[in-house]
């Protein structure tokens, strides 16, 4: 049995630097048991963790893009959602920092909630999507929310939109329900700050039902959900900026033109000014790497660290920062701290695996959830750079890289895989062998305790095999490497354990990417 050496979620959250115990009266004082006692009134114990999950799975529907008309009508149900559950008050008291892009948005918003955790804030943190457990997707103070919690939460939302709603208005779907729950979620539990990560888009994602952040975020824009957004940056970008307010100030990156004269665009409609942050300056660090890896963190960090410091001027905590966006001065402390102490499940991550007959730190997973052009292109100068500093580091070994791929049907492999081929190829790195697998996972099954679903007879591998072409067109000018299809991600796993007991001098490191599905199936199977 394969066993991870490294802790996979951090467990305790930051304990508040200085500051004067009035400053914020509610943040530390708050208990457990009294944030969930405002529910017992309606809830009961009639409910298991895996019967709410499994309740929630029944509201996942099929995407299908529809008109800008039936968009805007289904987006404004949630407003009717937040009255009925009688949240549109305590919404609008939440003091919320909200971020859209195609990808960094995910790490922007952990950066963010990092540091001001580190600052001594209770923080809320909403992301998507999961690996393993809906409940990633709910922190407080960092953790994730307990089972206990998420069903006493997740039943007082349920309960009360299945009474209330109708044909006219009927349940809301999958992800909007999530939103929900986050916003009662935070509420009771009476955080500082709120970090919204958007889910899809912006203008009509369930997210933007807040009508006034503090402070407003994009990270870095490319092509993704072109089915739903647009076929163009022009309108994918307008869609982002969908999350601009009036009176509140915004924040990107640097963009292509196309979309930023986009969000340009938009702010300018707004009368609202749009900050272009540059990436941050490693120095500045003071030589302690970024908490996730990858160059590409260090625009993702920027962008962090502007919202941050907008939200404490705009919510009267000016006084604990100093900083601007320039890189022309040191970090505060507990910037560097939240910057470097971040932690993203699936993006970027290595795992050193052993067991009684692999020797530590010869078989090296490297875990990416990489599934646009954009961010394959990310993930590929990732894994090159950590294989070269390894090969730095132990020039004398004898390594081997293995790939290990899927990605959903609706994704374009010939965007994807010349890309992360070509990137690693330049720099120097070649896969001796790639491996295609159907994901594990049922998409309807939300729960921590949902194991794969036993291997049935037949597995149809007609995807895979897909993948595998487009793979072997990139190999003609090198007939030396393979490619093989497996009917399931365990025995792929089996065949890469099996492959490094037999080859006890050689170092293998496999890159496991092209899905968050697939990133989050690895994971469960090695913590087994």
């Amino acid at each position: 049995m394969l066993l991870p050496s490294i802790t996979f979620y951090r467990t305790f959250p930051f304990p508040p630097p200085h500051r004067s115990s009035n400053r914020f009266p509610f943040c530390r004082t708050i208990s457990v048991s009294a944030a969930s006692m405002s529910l017992s009134g309606s809830l009961t114990k009639r409910s298991s963790y895996e019967e709410a999950v499994s309740s929630l799975s029944s509201l996942i529907t099929s995407r299908t893009r529809t008109d800008a008309s039936s968009l805007n009508e289904q987006f404004n149900w949630m407003f009717h959602y937040l009255k009925m559950l009688d949240l549109d008050g305590p919404v609008s008291q939440l003091k919320v920092i909200h971020v859209a892009g195609t990808k960094g948005k995910g790490s922007t918003c952990t950066f963010t909630e990092s540091i001001l955790r580190c600052y001594g804030f209770r923080t809320g943190l909403f992301t998507s999507p999961h690996l393993m457990d809906v409940r990633e997707r709910f922190r407080v103070d960092g953790l994730e929310i307990s089972e206990e919690k998420f069903v006493k939460y997740f039943w007082w939302c349920w309960d009360r939109l299945q009474e209330k709603t109708d044909d006219k208005i009927p349940m809301p779907t999958y992800f909007r329900f999530l939103a929900l729950l986050a916003f009662k979620i935070f509420s009771a539990e009476q955080v500082d700050v709120v970090v919204l990560e958007v889910g899809l888009g912006g203008k009509y994602d369930a997210t933007n039902v807040v009508e006034a952040p503090i402070v407003c975020g994009i990270s870095s824009l490319g092509y993704d959900h072109m089915d739903v957004l647009g076929n163009t940056l022009t309108e994918i970008a307008g869609e982002k900026a969908g999350i601009f307010k009036k009176g509140v100030a915004a924040y990107t990156v640097p963009q292509p033109d196309e979309a930023m004269s986009a969000l340009e665009h938009r702010a300018s409609e707004l009368g609202i000014s749009l900050e272009v942050v540059q990436p941050l300056d490693a120095a500045l660090l003071n030589g302690q790497p970024l908490g996730l890896q990858g160059d590409h963190q260090f625009i993702n960090a920027a962008l962090a660290i502007a919202l941050v410091r907008t939200w404490l001027q705009k919510t009267g905590h000016g006084d604990l920062i100093s900083l601007d966006c320039s890189n022309n001065g040191p970090l505060p402390e507990q910037v560097i701290r939240g910057l470097t102490t971040a932690s993203l499940q699936g993006r970027a991550q290595i795992v050193r695996l052993q067991d009684d007959n692999i020797t530590p730190g010869d078989l090296v997973l490297y875990l990416d959830g990489a599934h646009s052009p954009e961010s394959m292109e990310m993930c590929a100068r990732w894994f090159s750079q950590a294989i070269n500093d390894e090969k730095q580091r132990q020039p004398l070994k004898d390594y081997r890289q293995i790939l290990v791929f899927n990605c959903m049907s609706v994704r374009d492999p010939e965007l994807l895989l010349p890309r992360l081929f070509n990137i690693c190829a330049h720099q120097g790195v070649q896969f001796s062998k790639a491996i295609f697998v159907p994901n594990q996972s049922q998409f309807n099954k939300l729960g921590s305790s949902t194991a794969p679903p036993p291997q049935p007879q037949q597995v149809d591998l007609t995807w895979q095999l897909t993948l595998q072409r487009v793979w072997e067109k990139l190999l003609e000018s090198d007939k030396g490497e393979r490619s093989s299809v497996f009917g399931s991600l365990p025995e792929a796993v089996n065949w890469i354990k099996e492959t490094a007991r037999k080859n006890k001098s050689t170092h293998f490191q496999v890159l496991v990417t092209g899905s968050l599905h697939l990133v989050g199936d690895m994971i469960r199977l090695i913590k087994k």
